[in-house]
């Protein structure tokens, strides 16, 4: 192929086509990896995005302007919501994510420089947020930093996947060689060796034959001729095939590791509902808690001072919401609440409801049943 004929295999009526296009059937085995990850990604963005960053000033349940930053608007341009699956993504793909605090606002940055000391505070400089290049350079003390490891989680995957995806195409391959369909031909092949006779052999085979083995032709008829012998050398016909289960399993085998990767339940991410319980809890437990602690203890460190955070003034990441349950299962748990001193308010809270202006709201009970230990010794009513 010439230089040129190689140039236009790019384009497509005279638009440029991407590399993703031109080589589609390479790069096919790419998706099942992409898939894994990207529904993991989402599990997690998904669930820290339900969950409610509570804020408190001195011990009591306080909502100002950090509340509605995290749980509302961080800034001008993004919802809560979009911000958290924003910060999750590039904490996974990236390992690193930078936010940046300005005017009680939150930013993340799309990329940044950072220089790393020992005993003085990090510098970060190069920041990009968007279009816009940053000139200030930041400490740490001005900036939010997550960082799950030194070692990215997908450069594993990735390296893992580069030889379990070869193996995915060799079983496809294999699975095409073995259910292939193969005629053996037999008759008189002693003729005059010109052009215009190999020709129409040629037509009579790779012609008349496209239409026989098309499956998705309803009827076809071959004119078969006189001399001419077929017979099926197929495996099939022997009992020789390959079940597409083999290539299934190895791309379950994808699925697998990557759920292993992430700590999220097989089940879970390849929605099987068997046990869903249990797999939302070993879920919250094992992917969420951790890098929702992370965060938390990122932003307190950052947003309040020692003295504030000794003083009770901080903020918790309340993975609580994330699992939703019938009321009606929690009946017996409320009343439990109720009878050892939770508040009604505080019940609705818990379970994400709007508190009543009601002073009886606020009173705490507690049942006959629950007592010190010296009105046991004393008896009779108190």
């Amino acid at each position: 192929m010439s230089l040129w004929g190689w140039v236009k295999r790019f384009f497509k009526n005279g638009q440029l086509e991407s590399l993703k296009d031109c080589y589609y059937e390479l790069s096919a085995e790419y998706y099942y990896k992409k898939l894994a990850v990207e529904t993991c990604v989402n599990l997690i963005a998904n669930a820290l995005s339900r969950c409610e960053i509570k804020t408190f000033k001195e011990g009591k349940a306080h909502r100002g302007n950090m509340y509605y930053a995290l749980n509302v608007q961080p800034n001008q341009n993004q919802n809560a919501t979009a911000f958290f699956h924003k910060a999750i993504r590039k904490l996974i793909y990236d390992g690193d994510c930078l936010i940046i605090m300005q005017n009680n606002n939150f930013y993340i940055a799309d990329s940044f420089n950072v220089e790393e000391f020992a005993f003085y505070e990090n510098k970060y400089s190069g920041i990009q947020i968007g279009d816009l290049t940053m000139d200030k350079t930041f400490v740490e003390s001005e900036v939010i930093r997550l960082k799950l490891t030194d070692t990215k989680i997908l450069s594993v995957i990735n390296d893992l996947y580069e030889s379990h995806g070869r193996m995915i195409e060799a079983a496809k391959s294999y699975y095409k060689l073995k259910n292939n369909k193969r005629v053996l031909v037999k008759g008189d092949f002693l003729r005059p060796q010109d052009d215009k006779t190999q020709e129409a052999i040629d037509d009579m085979f790779e012609t008349q034959l496209k239409n026989w083995f098309d499956p998705d032709k309803k009827s076809v008829a071959f004119q078969l001729q006189e001399g001419f012998e077929l017979e099926d050398m197929s495996d099939a016909k022997v009992g020789l095939t390959i079940d597409s289960r083999d290539i299934s399993n190895l791309i379950d085998d994808i699925f697998n590791y990557v759920a292993m990767a992430f700590h999220v339940p097989r089940g879970l991410l390849k929605g099987d509902l068997a046990d869903i319980d249990k797999q939302t809890d070993n879920f919250i437990m094992f992917a969420i808690n951790p890098p929702a602690e992370m965060m938390e203890d990122e932003i307190n460190r950052k947003a309040y001072s020692k003295e504030e955070y000794l003083n009770r003034t901080y903020l918790k990441i309340d993975t609580s919401k994330i699992k939703v349950s019938d009321i009606t299962e929690l009946a017996t748990a409320l009343d439990k609440m109720f009878a050892i001193g939770f508040t009604l308010n505080e019940i609705f809270e818990e379970m994400g409801h709007e508190t009543v202006d009601d002073p009886i709201a606020n009173i705490r009970h507690i049942t006959k049943n629950y007592q010190t230990v010296e009105q046991a010794l004393k008896g009779g009513e108190t």
